[in-house]
Formats: C-alpha cells, sequence, structure tokens
C-alpha cells in the first residue's frame, strides 16, 4: 500500500478503500502502474470543477440506460448508432432479460436450467469433451516441431484441465439483494453493490474453484489460463450450437469446435504461459517457445491481411489468442468427429444427408454458427479493440488452414480457399 500510495500521491487510497469496506489491505498487485501514473497526473493538472463535471457525466451515463426515454435515447443515438451504425435500440424486453441476469444470474439460471438442459443434455457433452480431449492427445504426440520434454508438460497441463458444464454445482445465494418495485435505477445501484461485495469478500480467503465467472443462460463460453478451467454456460448447449438430436457431425461441427477452441487457449500465446495448475510459469524449452512463435507470427500476418470494412484491417496481433483457438479448435474436432464415426462403423462415414457427406455438414455446421450481421461502423470498431476477429474470418480465414476443409469440397492447393502457405500452430 505505501508502494502504491507514492505512485499516485494526490489520490488518498486509505479514504477510497475505507470507504468500500477494506479497512484492513495490507498489500495488493498493481497491475497496470502506467495507468495510475496517468491517473495521478491528470488529477495534479485538472482544476476541481472539471473532475466535478467528469464524475456527474460518468454518473449519468452509467445510469442512462434506467432513466427515462430521453435518456435512453441520447445514449443510445451515440453509443449505438452514431459509434456502432445500429439502427435501433433492442426491445425493452430483451435489455430488461439481459439486466435481470446480469444481476442476478444463478438466480434466473437455476430456473431457467431446469427447464432447457436435462441431464442427458449434460452427459452428451461430458462424451464430446472427453472425445475431444483425446483428439488433442494424439495432437499433442504427432506435433513434429516440439519436443518430447515439453510435449510431456503440454500433455500432464491437458489431464490437469477442468471441466464445468452447464451450471455450477452450488448455487448463488441472493437473499440479501433488495429488490423493489418502481424502483429500477436503485435496483441497478444495491445489485452492484451486492456484487462488488461478494467479490471483496473474496480477499485473503481460499480461492473457489467451483465459481463461474458466466451466469448459466450466457450463450458463451469461457477458458480461465489461472484456474486451468474451460466452462460452457448451459446458454450455449442449445441450437444450432448443440443438439443431442442432431447428427455427430452438425454438434462436432458446432458446439465441438466451440470445445476445441477453449481447450486450445489453454495452449495460445497467453494461455501456454500458465501451467496445468494456473501458475504463470515458463514450462516450454526456449527451442520450442521459439517454434511456437514461428507459427503465431505466420497467424498474424495472415490476419493482418484480412479487410473488415472498406479500408480497415483485422488487427492480427490484437486477434491472436482468439484466431489461435479457432484454428486449433477446428483441427480438434474434426479428428474427434473422424474418430467418433469410425467406432460407429464405414457406414456412417459415409452416410450422406441433403446430398452432404459427414466432413461436408462439418463444416457448414461451422459456418452456420458464426452467421451474422454487422454494420461497417461497427467492424471499424471491432478491428481496433475486439481480441475476436468477424465473423467472416472466424469461418474463411479458419477453413483456409485446413486441408481436411479443402479435401472435403474439392479444392486444390493453391486455390484461395486452400493456400500453399497455410498457418498451423496446434
Amino acid at each position: 500500500m505505501t508502494q502504491l500510495q507514492a505512485l499516485t500521491p494526490e489520490f488518498n487510497w486509505n479514504t477510497y478503500l475505507h470507504g468500500i469496506g477494506l479497512q484492513d489491505l495490507n498489500s495488493l498487485n498493481v497491475a497496470t502502474p502506467v495507468f495510475f501514473l496517468g491517473m495521478n497526473t491528470l488529477i495534479q493538472e485538472q482544476d476541481m470543477d472539471a473532475w466535478k463535471s467528469y464524475l456527474r457525466w460518468n454518473v449519468v451515463h452509467a445510469a442512462a440506460p434506467f432513466l427515462s426515454t430521453a435518456f435512453v435515447d441520447a445514449n443510445f443515438d451515440f453509443y449505438g448508432k452514431t459509434l456502432l451504425g445500429q439502427k435501433e435500440n433492442q426491445a425493452r424486453w430483451k435489455r430488461c432479460t439481459t439486466l435481470t441476469d446480469r444481476a442476478m444470474g444463478e438466480a434466473v439460471g437455476q430456473d431457467w436450467v431446469a427447464q432447457h438442459f436435462p441431464p442427458s443434455s449434460k452427459q452428451s457433452m461430458q462424451r464430446m469433451v472427453t472425445a475431444l480431449e483425446t483428439a488433442m492427445k494424439k495432437d499433442i504426440a504427432g506435433l513434429p516441431w516440439m519436443t518430447p520434454a515439453t510435449k510431456q508438460q503440454a500433455d500432464e497441463k491437458l489431464d490437469q484441465i477442468r471441466n464445468k458444464i452447464g451450471y455450477p454445482e452450488k448455487w448463488r445465494d441472493y437473499s440479501k439483494l433488495v429488490v423493489e418495485p418502481n424502483q429500477l435505477v436503485a435496483n441497478v445501484e444495491r445489485a452492484n453493490a451486492f456484487e462488488l461485495q461478494h467479490q471483496l469478500h473474496k480477499i485473503n480467503k481460499p480461492v473457489d474453484e467451483k465459481e463461474w465467472g458466466m451466469t448459466p443462460p450466457t450463450v458463451n463460453a469461457y477458458y480461465n489460463p489461472s484456474m486451468n478451467d474451460i466452462n460452457f454456460p448451459a446458454g450455449i448447449l442449445q441450437p444450432p450450437f448443440f443438439d443431442p438430436t442432431k447428427d455427430a457431425a452438425i454438434n462436432y461441427g458446432a458446439i465441438g469446435v466451440v470445445i476445441g477452441h477453449e481447450m486450445t487457449h489453454g495452449f495460445d500465446d497467453e494461455g501456454s504461459q500458465y501451467d496445468g495448475k494456473g501458475n504463470l510459469r515458463m514450462w516450454w524449452s526456449p527451442e520450442d517457445r521459439k517454434a511456437f512463435d514461428q507459427r503465431t507470427a505466420c497467424e498474424v500476418k495472415e490476419y493482418n491481411g484480412f479487410e473488415t470494412a472498406p479500408g480497415t484491417h483485422l488487427n492480427g496481433k490484437l486477434t491472436l489468442g482468439e484466431n489461435t483457438a479457432d484454428n486449433g479448435g477446428l483441427r480438434l474436432a474434426y479428428q474427434a468427429l473422424m474418430e467418433t464415426l469410425k467406432a460407429e462403423g464405414s457406414q456412417a462415414m459415409d452416410q450422406k444427408v441433403d446430398g452432404y457427406t459427414p466432413a461436408q455438414q462439418f463444416f457448414i455446421s461451422y459456418g452456420q454458427i458464426w452467421c451474422s450481421k454487422q454494420t461497417d461502423a461497427s467492424m471499424r470498431v471491432s478491428a481496433k479493440v475486439d481480441p475476436h476477429s468477424i465473423g467472416k474470418w472466424r469461418i474463411n480465414g479458419v477453413v483456409r488452414n485446413s486441408e481436411d476443409f479443402g479435401k472435403a469440397f474439392g479444392c486444390t492447393k493453391g486455390q484461395p480457399m486452400m493456400p500453399a502457405d497455410a498457418c498451423r500452430v496446434w
């Protein structure tokens, strides 16, 4: 604390920390010291009236989506229309649903899971995760650029990945959260304060390895490098990502790639810096790390060349982790599908649906999960701030690196969708 106060002498940290209920904090990790140096400079340079105006504006801006129509429309006019090119605001029921999920997601999620995610779906998903883990083990073993010692470390990390599927083992208790009719702004403020206290209460306590960072109805998934776990909320385990009634090729091309994507995050430019216990530790040999960096550099260069909106290109460095996970996830899911079909017999390998082979169905399913519409303004913003590539390049940028895609659709080496200089990390 003494060092932090010395870094920002213009800001009284004791007053601030006591104000939010942290009276006994002796040390903390200042992850971004440059930010705090800049903050201290601004406190010195700007007069009190400027700070008052700035802070008032932040309070109003944060509350604007929950105030009267004039505030909602004014806020949307810039942040929706001007900045992102969005023509109209979301329907009120959608905004209310999102807000409720954010405020008490596990309370909402408990009922939602009971209706939409039966035990049979969880079991089916667990089988797919196991199939992807097997595929990744085989993939690691066959890497031509990695030495045996580092392969062993990678294999051990894979074995230690914790799989969280659907919903948490223990639901959060929201009984102390006060929600009153006709008090939307106050309810939002109380929900924010409730969440802050929930987070602060973790200080000096053992890490809860079973806690989730997303609510059960969320249509998303994530990998946590410091926990070494992959997390798939029940919200994404629905069509079009996952449907237990559909053929294996459809599910492996959709949720199978998402599973592989999150697994690969454990071995991308960021995740690869953590070991199987979630410790920030370099477990690679120097020569393997150099070989890894050479392969990721190929992806950086490749994605730098992809145009989003006219005149705007992707930032290959910014999107590197997600691009690596997309490419690795597709490869692993395809391998897992082929092994699954092989176990079912030769008939399954050749069975066509609507004239498409299982391999073709796999890639069509993959393309469909990233179908999207995005304005040029939104794509320009995404290119600057989003670590994910836009939908077009999450599809075309990935399948062009897959020989299996080229074979499935009769491409030949050197064509745009089967280039001779394709990139591969995992």
